[in-house]
């Protein structure tokens, strides 16, 4: 059975100034990707042709390259939509988390939300053909976490994000047409923002937001990893069978 995710109506007054992040400037920066998804019209629609994505010996594989990458970020950005659907959704929401964590985890859920839309949006307008080549939706498991624990929650959230960035970090090298890239870059930024925010929660008022066990004390830099060294991870939480024979 398909997971189905639920828009979750939250609080008004959660939209205030102390929100981190607007969804308004996420909306323009992933609006431009649905935009320069529609205007790339290079490949053919030949399953023969590895960069495009869609079903190969009975499974679906991402494809490699540009549309390779795009399949692979809306497959991750699905679990993260997914799980964050689920924490404002507990129980006990309102109850087990204070009302700054609570207005951070709104945020990180509308964002990603936001993230997995237009992923698929962009994904539907470029791809020859979407009704065959576009990633299913994925279904997930989270194993014995317990939504209703704070302490699980965000560490779980920890984890999802920290991959994240080093997912997107790690793919931009594969992505060859300057837009998709530019784009790739703007979102990585928000995704960093969601981990430095977790974090925060978990060790307030310490150097954990950017720690040294992410970004490189001799570099500066955060952790970038190939798809082969994520998709192990994602694959933790995603019971919807896929490959990825094209990526590195």
């Amino acid at each position: 059975m398909k997971n189905e995710v639920k828009i979750h109506e939250v609080d008004p007054s959660l939209n205030s100034r102390r929100s981190f992040l607007k969804l308004s400037g996420l909306t323009l920066v992933t609006t431009g990707l649905v935009l320069a998804g529609c205007s790339d019209n290079d490949n053919d629609n030949n399953m023969e042709d590895t960069s495009l994505p869609g079903v190969r010996n009975g499974i679906f594989d991402l494809g490699s390259g540009d549309f390779g990458v795009l399949t692979y970020a809306y497959a991750l950005e699905q679990l993260e939509a997914d799980f964050y659907t689920k924490v404002v959704n507990s129980t006990n929401f309102n109850t087990v988390f204070n009302d700054t964590e609570r207005q951070v985890l709104t945020d990180l859920y509308h964002h990603e939300v936001v993230h997995r839309d237009f992923f698929k949006a962009a994904l539907t307008g470029a791809l020859p053909d979407p009704g065959s080549q576009l990633l299913p939706t994925l279904s997930f498991t989270y194993g014995s976490l317990n939504f209703n624990s704070r302490n699980e929650v965000l560490a779980t959230a920890k984890a999802l994000e920290d991959t994240g960035v080093a997912a997107y970090n790690g793919a931009g090298r594969l992505i060859k047409t300057a837009d998709y890239l530019l784009l790739a870059g703007k979102i990585v930024s928000v995704e960093a923002r969601h981990a430095s925010a977790i974090r925060s929660l978990i060790n307030p008022n310490s150097k954990d937001f950017a720690g040294d066990d992410i970004v490189n004390m001799s570099t500066g830099l955060d952790d970038a990893k190939d798809p082969s060294k994520i998709l192990p991870i994602a694959a933790n939480f995603i019971t919807t069978k896929f490959t990825a024979k094209y990526l590195p």
